[in-house]
């Protein structure tokens, strides 16, 4: 009979009591393909009395994950708290500390403490899985330390973030704004209650910091990513990306340059060829370019309770047959400083929106703006919404603008100096317009 693995968990939420039901339904077939039987033996959370759909009894109860952590006979602490600080960040440095190998789902802390959290892993011997932690079910963690270790890696994008990508399938699909859309994910469960974390690309941020990590073998910089959320699309945005052959996603994206990295988080149009494009509803999408193997993109689902649980089994199993990796790719000691690209063209060009008041010679000014910061347009377009009248001429109507290759602080300085002169109603719109297979 197997000998078992027993195992500690921390944080009893969705995600533990999935994982719960998976060991229950699955622990013989995972004994039969690790060697040893998982076994949940002590665990940890807020309410012992609450109803997590499997009994709990014969489990050792802490009330106290550090605690659980520093003293419990375990062989694997399984952190599922969240939070880059506060009992999960000591529950870790606890487990490891004494040499217990740890599993976490927990983004914000690989992105904060990582690097940290790899050397002190090292030093005592054992492993840091955190699969769950990036895309959920996506195995991108894996892929990339080490089924990819024999590529040199140029780019790795995605779609990391559920939420958002459900909120731009929706007002799509249905014409709906943004606020309807938001309102309809908090009810399904899809968004939380306070959705700013999701909506303005922190999630997203966190989980490209990693994979950035993975990828390049620097060390995590969570503070230096181009943050932008998807709170000022609107379904005009969304519409004239369909006429124009695009779709918009909000991608995370991070490139090797020749001077340095560039991580960044926005709304991104996206040929409708791509297969990025495809990815649609709450699904995740990871694309890595590596020198040898080409585009590899791995699609699936990048929350949720089970889909969760299940990346965490699979670092539950590494550690049952002895499998231990960098956790970063290369050992923390190895780990480069992350440098920052200097700014560069974008090579996709740019989509920007305005409203533009319809009188004489403002077309003259919008096109010299642009004109003295470089910048050269491939198409200008006019929407209006309705006959122009004597009693409606004067009101503003929407113009769009395709840019050629270009810099963002060009573009940025040319709307700024169009804002300036009051020939527009409003801030404008800009999107990147990314160019992907």
């Amino acid at each position: 009979m197997a000998d078992a693995l027993k195992i500690g968990v921390a944080g009893l939420g969705n995600v533990g009591a999935s994982l719960g039901h998976l060991l229950a339904e699955h622990g013989a077939q995972l004994a039969k393909k690790t060697g040893r039987t998982p076994t949940v033996t002590a665990v940890s959370a807020r309410d012992k009395t609450r109803d997590r759909g499997f009994d709990v009894s014969a489990m050792t109860w802490y009330t106290d994950a550090v605690d659980m952590a520093a003293n419990a006979d375990i062989d694997v602490f399984v952190e599922l708290i969240g939070g880059d600080c506060g009992p999960a960040e000591d529950s870790v440095r606890a487990a490891l500390g004494r040499g217990v190998p740890v599993v976490s789902a927990n983004k914000a802390l690989l992105a904060k403490h990582g690097v940290e959290l790899a050397d002190l892993a090292e030093k005592n011997g054992v492993a840091l899985n955190y699969e769950a932690a990036v895309a959920g079910g996506i195995p991108i963690v894996k892929t990339m330390r080490e089924n990819l270790s024999g590529n040199a890696v140029s780019r790795v994008y995605g779609i990391l973030n559920g939420t958002c990508n459900y909120i731009l399938t929706r007002m799509e699909a249905d014409e709906i704004s943004f606020e309807e859309c938001l309102a309809d994910a908090q009810r399904l469960g899809y968004a939380e209650a306070d959705p700013t974390f999701d909506i303005e690309g922190n999630d997203t941020a966190h989980k490209l910091a990693i994979l950035t990590s993975l990828a390049f073998g620097t060390k995590i910089s969570d503070d230096t990513i181009y943050m932008e959320g998807i709170t000022s699309i609107t379904t005009a945005d969304i519409q004239a990306a369909d006429e124009l052959g695009f779709r918009i996603k909000l991608l995370g994206v991070a490139q090797k340059t020749d001077t340095g990295i560039e991580q960044r988080v926005h709304p991104t149009m996206v040929p409708k060829s791509s297969a990025i494009a495809r990815i649609d509803g709450v699904l995740n999408a990871v694309a890595v370019d590596g020198d040898f193997v080409g585009e590899v993109v791995l699609v699936g689902p990048g929350a949720g309770g089970n889909a969760t649980a299940s990346a965490v089994v699979a670092d539950i199993a590494d550690i049952a047959r002895g499998d231990k990796t960098p956790v970063l790719g290369v050992p923390a000691s190895d780990l480069v400083d992350y440098t920052r690209a200097r700014m560069r063209k974008h090579e996709g060009g740019y989509y920007i929106r305005l409203s533009v008041y319809d009188r004489p010679g403002h077309f003259a000014q919008i096109a010299s703006s642009m004109g003295e910061k470089g910048i050269s347009l491939e198409s200008i377009v006019q929407r209006r919404e309705s006959p122009r009248t004597e009693a409606n001429g004067d009101e503003p109507q929407p113009v769009i603008l395709i840019t050629h290759e270009t810099t963002e602080q060009a573009v940025k300085e040319a709307l700024e100096d169009i804002l300036s002169k009051g020939v527009v109603a409003d801030k404008p719109q800009m999107i990147r317009i990314e160019k992907l297979q």
